[in-house]
């Protein structure tokens, strides 16, 4: 089996062998690269490619032809066939590792007839890091599912999910009708790069949701919260986005001082709220994009519009974090 050489742009390195993507030898070897779903149905581990030769190993259908034509691959989604150099630093953070561990329904809250909170028991022995924002793959009948977590750190070895009820979802109709607690379960995990990044030079943090998106973003609330050096002199708006009252079901509570929490329905009569859709509520907001950090998560359609808007007004790119909920369907 040939084996190929990686080369990142800021020196390191790592090997690599034909029938392994990019993405996957990187982690294996303890080098951090952008990514979320790990199937080429996203964009985060979106790359260029510099020099050398790679292959795909499905159909893509996620990057637009001048992207192709640019050079750019997704690192999940090719592996070498050749030495290669992409155009990407590391994320210079280590990654906690992913492990394939039992757990139970410790219980399960309806929160609205579509959501429901979900407590995982993870057995005493495991010890379980993440970073907030991160997701976790639930595992059942040889089938997999990915699920934010919705709190920003392990306690008590429980896990919180919120799920959503999808019409023809492969899940759904065991989350809402037939799941009970202590069914056992199995969980991989800690998954994604959708975290906070310190960056001094930014003033502000922007997080923006829809739907059960708000899972890792409320994540990320709380670590700010019990880290407050992390926010000093910025300020954080929070933008969650429903069509109707109902879809709004947590309620932010913090001690923040420069926080403020815009609730946003599209579909809603009886609203004297924001209307419309979340992203274009932000670009309303006095936001100092050029010293702005985004993080977006929930729809893919919501992510590629906010991406683009706010780009537009002058976000820089590597700027934006997103993670974006693709329907499994």
């Amino acid at each position: 089996m040939s084996k190929y050489t990686i080369h990142l742009k800021n020196d390191k390195s790592y090997p690599c062998d034909e029938n392994t993507s990019l993405l996957r030898a990187a982690l294996n070897n303890d080098i951090s690269l952008e990514y979320s779903c790990f199937e080429a149905r996203c964009r985060s581990c979106r790359v260029k490619i510099l020099q050398g030769k790679v292959e795909n190993l499905q159909d893509e259908k996620v990057l637009t032809a001048e992207e192709k034509a640019a050079g750019y691959v997704l690192s999940c989604n090719v592996v070498p066939r050749s030495e290669v150099i992409l155009d990407v630093e590391d994320l210079a953070v280590k990654l906690p590792k992913p492990q394939v561990t039992p757990c139970k329904i410790n219980n399960i809250t309806v929160l609205t007839p579509n959501i429901v909170e979900v407590v995982l028991r993870l057995p005493p022995k495991i010890v379980f890091q993440f970073l907030a924002g991160q997701y976790v793959d639930i595992i059942r009948n040889g089938q997999k599912r990915s699920y934010s977590i919705s709190h920003s750190q392990c306690e008590a070895n429980e896990l919180r999910l919120f799920i959503r009820n999808y019409e023809g979802g492969l899940f759904s109709q065991y989350w809402f009708n037939e799941a009970k607690p202590n069914d056992l379960l199995r969980m991989e995990g800690p998954l994604g790069t959708f975290f906070y990044r310190n960056n001094p030079d930014c003033e502000e943090i922007v997080l923006i949701a829809t739907g059960t998106g708000i899972a890792p973003i409320k994540a990320i609330l709380e670590q700010l919260q019990s880290t407050p050096e992390l926010t000093t002199h910025k300020k954080i708006w929070l933008l969650w986005g429903g069509r109707k009252k109902e879809d709004l079901f947590w309620q932010p509570e913090t001690t923040l001082p420069n926080f403020t929490y815009i609730p946003v329905l599209s579909r809603e009569e009886q609203w004297q709220g924001a209307k419309g859709y979340v992203q274009e509520i932000a670009l309303q907001q006095p936001i100092l994009w050029q010293k702005a950090q985004v993080y977006a998560c929930g729809s893919e359609l919501m992510i590629q519009s906010a991406q683009k808007l706010l780009t537009q007004q002058g976000l820089k790119e590597e700027n934006f974090f997103s993670d974006a909920f693709i329907s499994a369907n």
